[in-house]
């Protein structure tokens, strides 16, 4: 059933761009990799020629899907980017636009575990930060169908991911880009990361897992397992940098100074050790932006549509604001676009 329905999109892919098989070609794979990851795909509700999203009815709904926004041919450069942990490539649409905006295609993908109406099991498997690290490489490995020279980065656990990649495979990638990079935690998780035994009680204070809140793009908390999945990947990526050669790549990073989720010296610590051309878009600690908020702009915090009543305890953070240097944030990506 799987090989019928992907030799029924390849044919409709190579009618619809004609002589230009490279897009057909990655638009089927980008397709079989996440009806692989998702069992079951649909035709998404929301069409647009350049836009491709891969549905499913496991997904909570459309902003959750993963996307590729492509101009119907190969550009010079393809830019591969991951979102954080708990939402879904909805968090990375504005940035994705302005890249293609500059005439770049951009593939966003969906980490597995996420953007689902059931997400329990997936946030409580032992082998998770193993399926996202595999996930970046099939999503690298269709890349070439889409560009010459690949950027990869990301949000928030993304780019944690993004930065694992480039310390594994140094030679592959032109540039990095973070946004909210989390490449350094709140001290006092740090510490109970290493204590034996903190997975399993974390997996049980998880208990049933939500999927489901205020936020339609975005799980109603971090599951306190995945959480430790990620430290793991953190301290990965450190041990990588102890033990390889400085990296030599341009680097764009973008970080709120008034983050306590993942405190800035994670993505300093990271410029200071690369050799290349590093770019940061630091965003003063008095606008008070949130870890969470640095992505989104005054459009899609209207898209969200929060519903504040499902909120039992409006906590610092709770509620989504838009980045007032939003704008600010993207023409700098542009102008390091620009120039690399």
């Amino acid at each position: 059933m799987i090989r019928k329905r992907l030799l029924i999109t390849f044919s409709i892919l190579i009618f619809s761009f004609g002589a230009n098989a490279s897009i057909a070609v990655g638009l089927a794979n980008f397709d079989a990799l996440y009806q692989s990851e998702l069992g079951d795909i649909i035709d998404c509700e929301t069409r647009s020629e350049h836009w491709y999203r891969v549905c499913s009815k496991q997904l909570k709904n459309e902003g959750n899907a993963p996307f590729i926004l492509h101009h119907g041919h190969k550009t010079p450069k393809v830019f591969v980017l991951f979102h954080g942990l708990s939402d879904s490539p909805f968090f990375l649409t504005s940035i994705a636009q302005a890249l293609y905006d500059q005439g770049y295609n951009v593939m966003v993908a969906l980490l597995p575990g996420h953007g689902r109406k059931d997400a329990d099991q997936d946030m409580q498997d032992p082998k998770l930060a193993a399926r996202w690290h595999a996930n970046i490489q099939k999503m690298v490995a269709i890349a070439p169908s889409f560009g010459d020279t690949l950027y990869i980065g990301g949000f928030s656990t993304g780019g944690t991911l993004a930065v694992q990649y480039v310390l594994e495979n140094p030679n592959k990638a032109k540039g990095l880009l973070l946004f909210s990079g989390a490449l350094a935690l709140d001290s006092s998780v740090e510490t109970m990361a290493n204590i034996w035994g903190i997975k399993w009680l974390a997996k049980t204070l998880d208990g049933d897992y939500q999927s489901i809140g205020p936020n339609p793009y975005k799980y109603p908390s971090v599951a306190r397992y995945s959480a430790f999945q990620l430290t793991d990947v953190i301290f990965s990526v450190r041990e990588l940098i102890a033990q390889n050669q400085p990296l030599d790549l341009a680097i764009f990073a973008a970080h709120s100074e008034a983050d306590v989720t993942t405190p800035i010296v994670g993505v300093n610590d990271l410029l200071a050790y690369n050799k290349g051309e590093n770019t940061l878009f630091s965003i003063p600690k008095d606008l008070d932006v949130c870890h969470a908020d640095l992505v989104v702009n005054k459009m899609q915090i209207e898209q969200i549509n929060f519903d504040e009543t499902q909120v039992i305890e409006i906590l610092p953070c709770s509620i989504p604001k838009a980045n007032p240097q939003h704008q600010e944030m993207l023409q700098a990506l542009k102008i390091f676009v620009s120039k690399h």
